[in-house]
């Protein structure tokens, strides 16, 4: 193809900490780039230089192509998101329009799934509860000195999705034994992965030491961890969520928490982040981050690299390597 002309969209100021100078070089040796990031496509400077834009590089904060905005681009053929999910970002015009979109989503996998497994291996040693009992030796904590540690306990993963499989792949060293409950999972692929498929969520719960939620949040997954579920976990489960909280009943996790049975990890709540003097920021059983697990500080390099990668393969005529399309919406984050 001729020498493109891309044009980069997010926050201001995100570019010089998500791109290395390596990475926009490339992109300034593959077409026309304009280093100066959109972050509105509502003024007429925006329009100017989306009417001749090629590729378009998103990230965080990009606006959404709706459209208006694509009918101002009409030489447009690629959207390469340098972050997770496109839903706030592509709108039924995208796919009408035929454009080639690409996630980072499989970049930012990676420090999601190192999270979890750290949490995973901390939470089965018991480290954050023996740090509550501790500090206060009352501490009203579901925690078992007898029965702690990673040596064959069991590990119950919501969604096969690609944080779910990567942590199956950064789990597999440890003497677990892991358990996947996802509609879309075949027993094919199951067995490969080296887990055991589980097709009725309620057994799953009945039969795990740590459940991990790894699900897109779609109509069909939100509220899918319930008081049923909650229940049926054994005294002293431990629940681990960095996918989005609307997939847990968050005030029949707090009874449960409340009651000092079960344990949890959240790394994403309701609200996200929790306000100072929230009631969960109290409980010792619970451990809660401000949504960190996804990719901070110097693993956006990895999502960048990403997109760029999916910018030379398109130049030089090759398919993307992590493309998005219309159906996808329904079963991604």
């Amino acid at each position: 193809m001729s020498r493109p002309t891309i044009v980069l969209a997010m926050l201001d100021g995100l570019l010089d900490w998500a791109f290395t100078s390596a990475q926009l070089d490339r992109l300034e040796a593959l077409g026309d780039l304009d280093r100066r990031p959109l972050a509105a496509f509502d003024d007429a400077a925006a329009r100017a230089r989306l009417r001749d834009a090629d590729v378009l590089v998103g990230h965080w904060g990009c606006p959404t192509l709706t459209a208006e905005v694509l009918a101002a681009a009409p030489r447009l053929r690629l959207f390469a998101y340098a972050a997770g999910t496109v839903k706030w970002q592509v709108t039924d015009a995208v796919w009408d329009r035929d454009l080639v979109v690409t996630s980072a989503a499989a970049a930012n996998a990676v420090p999601v799934a190192e999270y979890t497994v750290a949490m995973v291996l901390l939470a089965n040693k018991g480290v954050l509860l023996f740090r509550e009992r501790q500090r206060d030796p009352d501490a009203r904590v579901p925690l078992d000195p007898t029965s702690v540690g990673n040596h064959g306990r069991r590990v119950g993963l919501v969604g096969a999705s690609l944080v779910g499989r990567r942590v199956i792949e950064l789990l597999a060293p440890h003497d677990l034994d892991v358990a996947v409950y996802d509609p879309y999972l075949t027993a094919a692929e199951a067995t490969t992965l080296g887990v055991e498929k589980v097709d009725d969520l309620d057994e799953l719960c009945a039969a795990v030491d740590v459940l991990s939620i790894h699900a897109p949040d779609v109509e069909a997954t939100r509220g899918m961890i319930g008081a049923t579920q909650l229940a049926r976990l054994r005294d002293g489960a431990v629940v681990l969520n960095t996918a989005r909280p609307a997939l847990v009943d968050q005030g029949a996790l707090a009874r449960e928490l409340e009651s000092g049975r079960l344990a949890a990890i959240l790394d994403v709540t309701t609200p996200d982040p929790l306000p100072a003097g929230h009631p969960l920021l109290g409980l010792p059983n619970v451990f809660v981050t401000p949504h960190v697990a996804g990719a901070m500080g110097n693993e956006l390099v990895r999502l960048a690299e990403l997109a760029v990668t999916e910018v030379e393969h398109f130049v030089r005529g090759e398919p993307p390597l992590h493309p998005v399309r219309r159906d996808d919406l329904e079963r991604i984050a």
